[in-house]
């Protein structure tokens, strides 16, 4: 009887199995499609993060998001199934104390190979984000103002010490897709040149958005603009604006009805003509404000994910899109 035929098969995918698991160096650029290893993972904590990590690794990588478009960034719940990406990521970028069930699932996990964007990104204090009515403090009152403080206290007390949304200056989003790319590099040295290259495409990318920003938003009858909530601060400082929220650095809290005045009050100070409502919350309530005051409303995205209803398909287009609403709204040219 002939031994050998049927050992043959099993012998070559023992070979195989054993070349997978070993320590063997991984394939590098260029190499062909059949010595190509398997793609790594990035898991990100939400669509800002998910755009620029899909720039810097190209097709080196997969690249996931936590936050499911149409979904509520702020405050996000993982399934058991999100929680163990986490733990299994070859790298996991995500921006602490914006997300506690992010921050919980990295702390867990035991994952080293992870990002804070909060390290690289110059971010700003929360309570400046929610100081945008000093100059309607003299026409108020004492009282209406401390009901005001008291809910700004408790929205920065929510979201730490900071404002997350970073991702709305362009010049900061080249920063954290810059250290993506050095520390990707760090970990798989064998895609560092792709790593060095696409950073450089995304930075220039983004240099154009700010200088299109810069320029569009040089000349306006108004620096002042309303918005749901406090989102477009990093936006607003800039380029010289001044941004009125609503409501806080969180979209669901309720503004008091002494903020609702204080809002009415500013929109009449400064000739505000539009009052800017977003994609993924209700706009009931801008919409009435709006109304009240016979002003026209429009969309400002805060890039916080993509829908059917966003005024752009990606981080760049949503982007000239704002740029277009703000312009027409405070009559730049």
């Amino acid at each position: 009887m002939n031994l050998k035929s049927p050992l043959l098969p099993l012998t070559a995918a023992a070979v195989l199995t054993l070349g997978a698991c070993s320590g063997a160096p991984a394939a590098q650029e260029g190499a062909s499609s059949g010595d190509a290893q398997p793609k790594r993972t990035i898991v990100t904590a939400f669509y800002g993060l998910e755009y620029a990590a899909q720039q810097i690794v190209g097709d080196t990588a997969t690249v996931t998001s936590l936050t499911q478009p149409g979904q509520e960034s702020h405050d996000l719940e993982l399934k058991p199934s999100q929680i163990a990406e986490v733990g299994a990521a070859d790298m996991v970028v995500y921006l602490s104390e914006f997300q506690p069930a992010v921050d919980e699932a990295v702390t867990q996990s035991g994952n080293d190979h992870v990002l804070d964007a909060a390290t690289v990104a110059d971010l700003l204090p929360a309570n400046e984000a929610s100081d945008h009515s000093e100059e309607a403090h003299d026409d108020h009152s004492e009282e209406a103002h401390d009901d005001h403080s008291e809910e700004e206290a408790h929205d920065d007390h929510a979201h730490g010490d900071h404002d997350p949304h970073f991702w709305l200056d362009a010049t900061r989003m080249a920063k954290v897709g810059q250290a993506l790319a050095t520390q990707l590099a760090q970990q798989f040295p064998e895609h560092k040149a792709t790593y060095e290259a696409n950073a450089k495409q995304f930075g220039d990318a983004m240099a154009a958005i700010d200088e299109e920003y810069r320029t569009g938003l040089a000349e306006c009858e108004r620096k002042e603009f309303i918005t749901a909530h406090a989102a477009f601060n990093y936006l607003a400082k800039a380029y010289g604006l001044t941004e009125i929220g609503i409501s806080g650095i969180n979209p669901d809290d309720e503004p008091s009805p002494a903020r609702i005045a204080e809002v009415q009050a500013l929109a009449k100070e400064h000739e505000v003509t539009t009052i800017f409502f977003e994609t993924l919350t209700s706009p009931d309530l801008t919409k009435a404000i709006a109304g009240d005051l016979g002003l026209k409303t429009a969309v400002l995205d805060p890039l916080e994910g993509v829908t059917d209803n966003s005024p752009g398909t990606d981080y760049p287009s949503i982007m000239r899109a704002n740029l277009e609403a703000l312009k027409e709204a405070n009559g730049c040219h």
